[in-house]
């Protein structure tokens, strides 16, 4: 007898969306689905979701960059009132596929394709179950079934069986990121950041984490305004004199803007997937090889950009300082005005600059050796070579570097290099922080952590009994917590034991994949993994339930 197989995702957000977009592509059978969301309504996730962001907020993808579901994000747009964009912050006279939009925006876009989604399942004839206000609290593997803990509004705990579970909770952010008086451990939700008072505000990153946490307190103590000449101005509020902004990093640089580049990607010709699987293959060392192969490929794609900075002279660690240097001896405004201007340029005329394409198509290809470094090389790749990767591809919507522009102009904003020897002191009487770096000490009535996502190791790791089970487990047992390369998966995101049966369980959960995938974060990466994901599981469902049995599918224990 055929028995119907059981899936339940953990979170609603754009992965899930993603992976039961393709599921729903692929697969030849009914099935039953369950979905569970903690918060109070389904589809959008943590990145895009009203409260926890600003409605100032922009996404730093453009909207060509987005891969469509049932619909693409543009046809999406051009198909909604004028009064609903508006709402959103969105000009229904400058829509385009270059262009970047508020997040909320982005939430409400993800929130009408997971309907859509939702009613094709239906029409398919899959039983659909979407459990909001809903939360797991627990995941155990068992010979037949992923038996999951669920705590629901009601506050009542109830344990519910399925033959495969994915699990896909996103970032993981205090809900009250406020930890001490005036310290904060994440800009999220924006919400929180609205009772900090008019005064000295430190900020540690200058990243776009960082600009979210800048944009949220500007807009509480003032207003951007567009000027006469059709750059933009900030207006502080009366009574907002003391306001005050310092952001700060390592090297004190704040991103680049974003640059326009051919899409989709144009093929590399010597830093290749086939080149990097050929290295792994060999079962050596792979830093240096690898990175030699990333010199050739700069010196072909940009040969004056590379005599320039003398890449063929230099190694892996003077690279990346070479690469930063100029930036680095120069304000960090008068290089984002310079920076804008030229790529604004670039926009009008579709002109590409090849060393930062170049690099821009070798961070996905580099990638594919992070899982099979060793310490050392690990260590090596993450401090001198992976900047390089983030800087060229986490660049910032040219609205961003505006803003940052005018708050500078405006007396409300500086940034400030810290080096790698500081210190920070949140604990004070008096509330926010301390800073002491580079000989100086600074004080600030509040301060915000906005570093981003970092990887998590195991023991942070949300639902208990994998851990006890040795299910889940660290990738590298007694790595240094800064140094965590997350937890221990395949290339089909199934936790790596001897203890589970195949295809019971993924783990998409962002904070504890970064170790070994430290590029994933983004739409684009939820739309891969779903790929990935739903590719097994629709294998799985034509095999019908596996393991076989007459178990209750989404059984609920007395």
């Amino acid at each position: 007898m055929t028995m119907t197989s059981s899936i339940a995702f953990v979170g609603a957000g754009p992965t899930t969306i993603y992976t039961l977009h393709a599921l729903l592509n692929s697969v030849t059978r009914p099935f039953s689905l369950t979905i569970f969301e903690e918060q109070s309504t389904a589809g959008r996730g943590t990145p895009y979701r009203p409260g926890w962001n600003d409605p100032a907020m922009l996404s730093n993808i453009a909207s060509i960059e987005i891969p469509p579901l049932e619909q693409s994000l543009i046809d999406w747009l051009r198909a909604q009132p004028p009064s609903r964009l508006v709402a959103l912050g969105v000009d229904p006279d400058a829509i385009g596929e270059r262009t970047f939009y508020p997040r909320l925006a982005l939430g409400d876009f993800f929130y009408d394709q997971f309907q859509a989604l939702l009613e094709r399942a239906g029409a398919q004839g899959i039983t659909v179950n979407v459990r909001t206000r809903c939360r797991v609290v627990d995941a155990a593997s068992e010979p037949d079934a992923m038996r999951l803990t669920i705590r629901s509004r009601g506050g009542e705990l109830a344990d519910m069986r399925f033959d495969h579970v994915v699990l896909a909770t996103g970032h993981q952010w205090p809900e009250d990121p406020q930890v001490r008086p005036g310290y904060f451990l994440s800009p999220w939700p924006a919400t929180a950041l609205a009772g900090i008072a008019p005064g000295k505000v430190g900020i540690r990153g200058t990243s776009l984490s960082a600009i979210d946490a800048a944009v949220a307190l500007s807009v509480t103590h003032g207003e951007f305004k567009e000027l006469a000449d059709g750059d933009l101005g900030y207006a502080p509020a009366p009574g907002s004199e003391a306001f005050h902004m310092t952001m700060m990093s390592r090297k004190g640089l704040l991103p680049e803007a974003d640059f326009f580049a051919p899409l989709p990607y144009e093929p590399l010709s010597i830093c290749t997937p086939e080149a990097m699987e050929a290295l792994i293959a060999a079962d050596g060392l792979l830093l240096e090889p690898a990175f030699e192969l990333f010199r050739q490929e700069l010196i072909a794609a940009d040969p004056g950009y590379a005599a320039e900075i003398g890449i063929a002279e230099l190694d892996l660690e003077d690279f990346c300082e070479r690469y930063f240097a100029d930036r680095a001896e120069t304000d960090p405004f008068v290089w984002a005005e310079t920076n804008l201007a030229e790529a604004q340029h670039n926009y009008k005329i579709e002109h590409t600059v090849p060393w930062r394409y170049a690099i821009l198509r070798m961070h996905e290809v580099l990638a594919l050796i992070v899982p099979y470094l060793d310490a050392e090389e690990y260590r090596r790749f993450s401090k001198h070579f992976k900047p390089v990767f983030v800087d060229d591809y986490a660049t910032v919507p040219h609205e961003s570097i505006k803003r940052m522009l005018a708050l500078h102009r405006a007396g409300k904003l500086d940034v400030m290099a810290i080096g790698d020897d500081y210190r920070i002191d949140s604990h004070r009487a008096e509330g926010g922080a301390v800073v002491e770096a580079m000989g100086e000490r600074q004080a600030f009535d509040a301060f915000i952590e906005a570093t981003g996502q970092r990887p998590l190791a195991a023991k942070a790791f949300p639902f208990p009994s994998l851990l006890q089970q040795g299910i889940v487990r660290d990738a590298q047992p007694g790595a240094q917590p800064n140094a965590s390369r997350g937890i221990a998966i395949d290339d089909q995101f199934h936790p790596v034991s001897d203890d589970i049966p195949a295809d019971q369980l993924f783990c998409l959960s962002l904070p504890f994949l970064l170790g070994r995938h430290p590029f994933i974060q983004g739409i684009t990466s939820s739309h891969e993994m779903g790929l990935v994901v739903a590719e097994q599981l629709a294998a799985a469902i034509a095999r019908g339930a596996s393991g076989g049995g007459a178990r209750d599918k989404a059984e609920i224990a007395a």
